[in-house]
């Protein structure tokens, strides 16, 4: 059952709240940067963009949005102009001084060196799982500005715990070495040891490294409610700590879902927001810690073509497999991307490596436009989505069978 929360806000108050909380003097006469995610997330970005734009555009110099997309795929302009509610004509008459940037993981002439984390901060933060120098690098456009704000959800999340805050500096807009030491960090400790826990070493590291950007941080953050829609429960608003901190505390009792028993089976059913399974794995993520021991997990996505456009080709030649299949292997894997290895072992679940032998603890299953011969090459099973009646699996929680109608965002853990 969900922890009672705070009630859902109307769009008014909202607007008030942006209003009265968001002061003015932090953002007058300054060169102000939004950094908001992609359309992966479930957010109300058009109510809030405008609301933001409406409060803060008369006293700033400039306000350009930059897209946070991580390693995902670039947004058109007019996909951008969809993501924050503004209409075709609006563009060119309303906005036409915002610039909308796109994040370039992979271009380092983009990218802006801040610094590094010597081995004795990572060995520390890690508490000694890893112990590199690691380069942090972030966009280089943020010098061009005075002031940055993030606007982003909270969830919880596979990697870092809570989703959100610094987050979205690091891996949002950053480049890709600390971006593949974090999320191997956390695939080290497991989806399940960290998913949905607030204090967590990946954290840590994100925070560490947000605290070399010399441009002043500040963060309006938000919990969307659990119903998949994009209404709000709460908003914080001040340094990307503060403001995540506390609504990390509201996502823990609107994203968390307790239930009385574990399930032979699970329809994780993706939302057409995860187009490709590089993000669709998160309908995995949520529900890993109440699958029982041998069940299986069905991702059901009749829409999802791809494994990943940006990945997809590594993806096919290391497949999907439990932590230990690499770290027993480390001399073969090592020189991949850890990011991507940690994307595998998320999506794959918990396991043992011995004596040559993977025994993964959950089948995890997809029910998607990916053929069967790719699924089984990247050690996934397959069913035909045509085969799957979505009603069939409705209300047999007591048989030991759970359908989740819009997986990804909302945590599922066993009753204590």
């Amino acid at each position: 059952m969900t922890q009672a929360a705070a009630p859902l806000l109307t769009d008014a108050q909202v607007r008030q709240w942006i209003a009265e909380n968001v002061p003015l003097d932090d953002f007058r006469g300054q060169r102000l940067l939004l950094i908001v995610p992609d359309a992966t997330r479930t957010a109300p970005l058009p109510l809030l963009f405008d609301a933001l734009f409406q409060h803060l555009r008369p006293v700033t110099l400039a306000l350009d949005v930059m897209i946070a997309l991580g390693t995902h795929p670039p947004m058109s302009d007019a996909q951008i102009c969809r993501l924050l509610g503004i209409e075709e004509d609006e563009r060119s008459r309303l906005f036409y001084q915002t610039q909308f940037i796109n994040h370039e993981w992979d271009n380092p002439e983009e990218l802006l060196t801040l610094g590094r984390l010597s081995r004795a901060e990572t060995e520390a933060i890690s508490g000694g799982l890893l112990s590199l120098n690691v380069p942090v690098q972030i966009n280089r456009r943020i010098a061009d500005y005075d002031r940055l704000l993030v606007v982003g959800p909270v969830f919880p999340h596979e990697v870092v715990g809570f989703s959100g805050g610094n987050k979205y500096f690091f891996p949002g807009i950053s480049g890709p070495d600390l971006l593949n030491f974090f999320h191997w960090l956390g695939a080290l400790i497991t989806n399940v040891g960290i998913i949905g826990v607030k204090g967590t070493p990946v954290r840590a590291v994100v925070d560490r490294a947000a605290e070399m950007i010399p441009i002043e941080r500040r963060a309006l953050t938000f919990v969307v409610s659990s119903d998949g829609t994009a209404r709000l429960h709460g908003l914080s608003y001040g340094t990307p700590e503060a403001a995540w901190s506390e609504a990390a505390d509201l996502s823990s009792k609107v994203h968390i879902r307790r239930t009385p028993r574990a399930y032979h089976t699970v329809l994780s059913c993706a939302p057409p927001m995860y187009d490709e399974l590089w993000v669709a794995g998160k309908c995995m993520y949520k529900l890993e810690p109440v699958v029982a021991d041998g069940g299986e997990l069905i991702i059901y996505a009749p829409h999802m073509h791809e494994i990943s456009v940006t990945h997809g080709r590594l993806i096919r030649e290391i497949g999907y497999h439990c932590r230990d299949y690499f770290t027993r292997q480390w001399d073969r894997f090592q020189n991949y991307p850890w990011g991507v290895l940690a994307h595998s072992t998320h999506v794959r679940g918990g396991g043992t490596y011995d004596d040559g032998v993977e025994r993964c603890r959950v089948q995890v299953t997809l029910a998607s436009g990916i053929p069967r011969e790719v699924c089984e090459a990247i050690n996934l099973g397959y069913r035909d989505p045509d085969s799957i009646r979505v009603e069939d699996f409705a209300d047999r929680e007591s048989e030991g069978v759970l359908l989740v109608p819009k997986a990804g965002e909302q945590l599922y853990r066993l009753a204590e």
